[in-house]
């Protein structure tokens, strides 16, 4: 059993489904090169999805694709863990609880697109200001709610871990940086979408939660790469 508590057999596993849940989640980025009609810096990364929108099925199956691929390599490391006691330590259980969580989270997303693109269309907004839009609005805030969560506890819990058991010398290293920044795009994203519902305009809403995900992503693929290497030490 390797240092971190993942066989060998577990850990080639786990490392290929979040790589790859790290690559599918940065899909909103060929916005760059296909024309969308929504701008980057002002509209919600989940409006891209939208029902309403041209491209709103692609970006639902590559958030679907995403959520799976990490639902599926942190419920292995998490059975794993909790299957064997010399491997049950709590920062690990926690983190890897937290991408499981994250991966069910944003694949629930893909099922609950919002209608329309309420930072986008004037009428969208008011429609839900006034409950007019459709349950799946509510449902998807609350799922989204929830990715973030589980991605802000793992990032954190799995980052400690790694220091605290001395696993994942990468993401021992660079881990706390991710958390710092993670952190603060979270909190920027967060106090522009209050002045966004409180009628005071997006304040680069978009950009905030673009970097808040591309974080996350980055964050995959580190830890991807600290299990992969783990297995090999």
């Amino acid at each position: 059993m390797s240092p971190d508590g993942l066989s060998p057999r577990t850990a080639w596993p786990v490392a290929l489904l979040i790589g790859l849940a790290g690559a599918a989640y940065t899909a909103w980025v060929l916005e760059v090169v296909l024309s969308t009609g929504l701008n980057p810096i002002q509209t919600y990364v989940s409006e891209l999805a939208a029902q309403d929108q041209p491209l709103g099925g692609l970006f639902r199956a590559t958030d679907f694709t995403a959520g799976m691929l990490a639902f599926a390599g942190g419920l292995l490391a998490l059975i794993r863990l909790l299957k064997y006691t010399e491997s049950r330590r709590l920062w690990a259980v926690v983190g890897w609880a937290g991408v499981t969580l994250f991966g069910a989270a944003t694949a629930a997303d893909a099922w609950l697109p919002l209608s329309c693109t309420p930072t986008a269309d004037p009428e969208c907004a008011a429609r839900e200001t006034a409950g007019l839009v459709p349950a799946t609005h509510q449902a998807h805030a609350v799922s989204s709610s929830l990715a973030m969560t589980g991605a802000l506890v793992g990032l954190v819990a799995l980052t400690v871990a790694a220091r605290r058991y001395g696993w994942f010398a990468p993401l021992a290293r660079y881990g706390p940086a991710l958390v710092v920044m993670e952190l603060l795009a979270t909190a920027w994203t967060l106090s522009a979408i209050a002045m966004f519902t409180a009628g005071r305009g997006t304040w680069a809403l978009g950009a905030g939660q673009r970097l808040q995900v591309l974080l996350v992503a980055i964050w995959l693929g580190l830890l991807a790469y600290s299990v992969h290497k783990e297995r090999r030490t």
